[in-house]
């Protein structure tokens, strides 16, 4: 009956996690691009930064179309499917096991045979950390292709400067520096796909380079500890509450688990907001923001060169729109996860009972 129940959520964490990913994409989208704008601390920021999300949004659409929204979508569904179906099948498993010693421990005296808060921190930190080394080279080539058109157009205006400045030095003027400025022009970056972002991170790194980001990514498990601490914590004690009533009822409406998910993910995020910068930043194309010392060799240089040259605010870039993204990404999830583990249990024992010969 365990593994079918880790069955039932590994599916249900899938489907819903899919739902929730194609919903929430632009937003992902635009919050990527944020986190990885370089822009040093004596520099003003350029329109773009200041403007709001749905400014970003509607200006993505118009130089890049919906593609440029939803560029790198077909490996984000196939890896937030991987991700959830991973990690809520190791996690029910994992919690399952949790729960069987809590209750030998109960026999022997010892506890109430529920779990507490570390065994849940525990079991999702396990949960996460086997889903984060299965998974980290989809979330390289996800990053590298929502960020690919706003790198190019970095690297594209270096060498408009770099042209211009040598124009002034050797005294290029009139047609012919039209000419090459025209050049420049032309070819505006495009959403590129997987195949080609796969390449480049090879071209780039090697193998190594799909792990890009494995440190922080790690570090972030506790981002699913703390939000699954919240909401299983939550969920227990509302359905202790209803199980107290006179009525008995134990049943937690779909609008009540969106509430409690939105509630954990918003308290897991905003803890570990600036680790999702970073990672960002190591997994994003190193050319973006043209200048050698915005580039980062690893964690520890990435957090030195981002508190350097950009101060603590670098690491909270476009946290509103994640926050946004995120807390409603988690909710529909979470909803989405329940009504579907609850379907599938009912289809399982309908099935179960048709399968009984009558007598």
């Amino acid at each position: 009956m365990s593994n079918s129940n880790a069955i039932a959520n590994g599916v249900a964490g899938a489907g819903a996690g899919i739902i929730a990913q194609i919903l929430t994409y632009p937003l992902q989208t635009v919050n990527t691009r944020q986190q990885t704008e370089r822009i040093a601390k004596s520099k003003p920021k350029p329109p773009t930064a200041a403007a709001g999300t749905l400014l970003q949004i509607l200006h993505v659409l118009q130089t890049e179309g919906w593609g440029g929204l939803y560029s790198g979508l077909k490996p984000s569904l196939f890896g937030t499917a991987a991700s959830q179906g991973i990690y809520y099948y190791f996690y029910q498993l994992f919690k399952n096991k949790a729960e069987a010693i809590a209750v030998v421990r109960k026999h022997k005296g010892r506890g109430d045979g529920t779990l507490g808060i570390f065994s849940w921190l525990v079991v999702a930190a396990l949960a996460g950390s086997l889903n984060v080394l299965l998974t980290n080279p989809i979330w390289v080539l996800v990053t590298r292709m929502q960020t690919h058109t706003q790198a190019e157009r970095k690297i594209m205006e270096s060498k408009k400067e770099a042209l211009l400045k040598e124009a002034s030095e050797n005294g290029l003027i009139g047609s012919t520096l039209q000419e090459k400025l025209d050049e420049l022009e032309s070819t505006k970056p495009h959403p590129y796909g997987t195949i080609h972002a796969a390449r480049e991170v090879y071209t780039e790194a090697g193998i190594r380079g799909f792990w890009k980001g494995i440190i922080p990514t790690l570090i972030m498990v506790c981002n699913p500890s703390i939000q699954f601490m919240i909401y299983e914590t939550s969920l227990k004690r509302l359905k202790e509450k209803r199980s107290a009533n006179k009525h008995g009822l134990k049943n937690v409406s779909a609008l009540e688990v969106f509430l409690l998910g939105a509630l954990a993910k918003l308290g897991a995020t905003v803890t570990t907001y600036p680790l999702l910068v970073v990672k960002s930043r190591l997994q994003a194309k190193q050319e973006i923001g043209g200048n050698i010392s915005l580039r980062y060799s690893g964690t520890v240089d990435a957090i030195i060169k981002m508190m350097k040259y950009e101060g603590l605010p670098g690491f909270y870039k476009g946290m509103s729109t994640k926050i946004v993204q995120s807390v409603f990404a988690a909710s529909v999830l979470f909803m989405f996860k329940e009504e579907i583990v609850k379907a599938y249990i009912f289809l399982v024992h309908r099935i179960g009972k048709a399968k009984v010969p009558l007598n």
